[in-house]
């Protein structure tokens, strides 16, 4: 058939360009399609859909984290370009390719939409299978994420985690601040809000987890006789009730009195024994709550601290995704 249609090294090259695909299949692609360009995309299209039946079962665990965010900041999104080992997840084209279906994803609200979206003249979906035959691993989108707010910021950590935070406001400075907070997300990895947002039943369940762990780590630590772990009794500010911290106060008073500490400074000890308290009683939040985390810049002051310094601005909402 080679013999019969003469293929020339730009017909190659212009379905190269087109495709991506490798020189040799690109020429392999027009041969078969005697010459004719439209068809010789297909040719390369069903390599692909073989390539990736025979790769579905395959992990997409390693990619591409991509953030973008619209022109006026008020949408943002955050996806993950999946594939299987992490060579071709460095690799400059297909980096590009995930940038190329973030900025596609600001224009749709779901990962289904994303697939069903035009892309070089194809849906998201067919792309993705196009690529699996030139590249030889599954490719797939394994997360999307979007925002909405009056100002949103992004920031990506080395193509592995993607975040988003949305303000109530633009402020000044406000690019500042939201990219130190998408730091402090795609570093600490909150999961909610506030502790406000905690279930009680969710929250019992992880004070009671929580204890019974650092017990049996305190048994250990007596048997070596070193210093055994302070036992806290709540894990939350949700917890921390007027009656709860009215009564630390007294049990720190209380200690004072024991230790011999003359009444009258016991103002100027007070605080920081409160302070240290609700600290050893919020673990839970201090974890997984953004704005109870300590701030990675500065661990003086928690995230709510920081936003605080900015005026009258507070988060709305965050997202983050993550490679794998």
């Amino acid at each position: 058939m080679e013999g019969t249609v003469k293929i020339t090294a730009a017909e190659v090259n212009k379905l190269r360009q087109a495709t991506g695909a490798g020189m040799m299949d690109c020429k392999k692609a027009l041969v078969e399609a005697e010459g004719d360009f439209d068809k010789a995309i297909e040719v390369l299209r069903k390599k692909g859909q073989k390539v990736a039946e025979k790769r579905a079962d395959r992990d997409s665990s390693e990619g591409a984290a991509v953030a973008k965010v619209n022109d006026d900041n008020t949408v943002g999104v955050t996806i993950v370009l999946g594939c299987e080992t992490d060579f071709v997840g460095k690799n400059e084209n297909f980096v590009a390719l995930a940038n190329q279906l973030a900025e596609l994803a600001l224009t749709v609200d779901s990962k289904e939409a994303l697939l069903a979206a035009e892309i070089d003249g194809m849906t998201v979906a067919d792309k993705l299978t196009e690529q699996t035959g030139v590249i030889g691993e599954k490719l797939d989108i394994t997360a999307f994420e979007r925002l909405e707010a009056p100002y949103v910021g992004q920031y990506v950590h080395i193509n592995k985690i993607g975040a988003l935070v949305g303000l109530s406001a633009k402020v000044d400075n406000a690019d500042v601040l939201v990219k130190d907070v998408a730091m402090q997300v795609a570093s600490m990895g909150a999961t909610t809000l506030s502790y406000k947002d905690f279930d009680p039943a969710f929250i019992a369940s992880e004070t009671e987890a929580r204890i019974a762990v650092i017990e049996k780590d305190n048994e250990e630590l007596a048997r070596l006789g070193k210093t055994l772990k302070n036992v806290p009794k709540f894990i939350s500010m949700a917890q921390l009730t007027d009656e709860a911290l009215a009564q630390a106060e007294e049990d720190a008073k209380a200690q004072l009195k024991a230790e011999g500490k003359p009444e009258q400074i016991w103002d100027k000890i007070l605080p920081g024994k409160m302070e240290r308290f609700i600290s050893d009683n919020t673990t839970l939040d201090q974890e997984q709550c953004l704005l109870d985390q300590n701030f990675i810049k500065d661990e003086k002051i928690n995230v709510a601290k920081y936003v605080e310094s900015y005026g009258d601005v507070t988060i709305t909402d965050f997202k983050r995704v993550t490679v794998g």
